[in-house]
């Protein structure tokens, strides 16, 4: 799909249009029940731009987090640490579809074999990119590296802020909500979830 925005410059963009369509008609149907005049400048294309918008943000439904870690293994001797911190979270909560945003902090401890540094956050994303929560996104990352590097031990620490929580409800502008999960060496070795948690609280750059 070809579109061109207001400055005039062409912008590809790929999505199903049978879906864009359906929840284009969804989505207007939304405003004109919050009392809104769909027809008027402001909102005309607003409905197709949020069907666009939510497909984006709910892509990770459509990757394989396997996938992208097995398309970049490689065997190597090496066995201490690996942490990729400060990883970007964007995520959508189920219960109110509001946004939720942090930063994710992942390592593990390989076991034969590594996998490239840019697919633990690809990962990341592929199930951040869906409605969730965050206890259950902790866990999914953990264990989709755990099922498929079977490294000797993962740690994933998430630290986020709720949309849920800061604009409506509680209204709690500075809360932020930590998930953390560990297996392996992680998980039994307190020395070693320590290393971990302080090399996450250090600033290193």
């Amino acid at each position: 799909m070809i579109d061109f925005d207001e400055a005039g410059y062409q912008r590809i963009d790929q999505y199903d249009a049978q879906r864009t369509e359906k929840l284009s008609s969804l989505y207007k149907e939304v405003i004109i029940q919050l009392g809104e005049d769909v027809e008027r400048e402001g909102l005309i294309k607003t409905p197709e731009r949020v069907a666009k918008a939510m497909q984006f943000l709910t892509q990770g439904y459509n990757q394989n987090p396997q996938q992208i870690l097995q398309s970049a293994l490689f065997k190597e001797d090496y066995s201490q640490m690996i942490i990729v911190k400060d990883i970007e979270v964007y995520s959508m909560c189920e219960h109110h579809m509001l946004p939720f945003f942090g930063k994710a902090h992942v390592a593990y401890i390989p076991n034969g074999y590594i996998t490239g540094i840019s697919k633990i956050a690809r990962v990341v994303d592929a199930y951040a990119r869906r409605l969730q929560v965050q206890e259950r996104l902790t866990n999914q990352i953990k264990d989709c590296i755990q099922q498929t590097l079977k490294p000797q031990g993962v740690a994933v620490v998430i630290e986020a802020q709720h949309m849920c929580m800061l604009m409506r409800g509680v209204e709690k502008q500075e809360s932020v909500t930590t998930t953390s999960a560990f297996t392996g060496l992680f998980l039994k070795n307190t020395s070693t979830r320590s290393e971990f948690l302080e090399y996450v609280g250090k600033r290193l750059h």
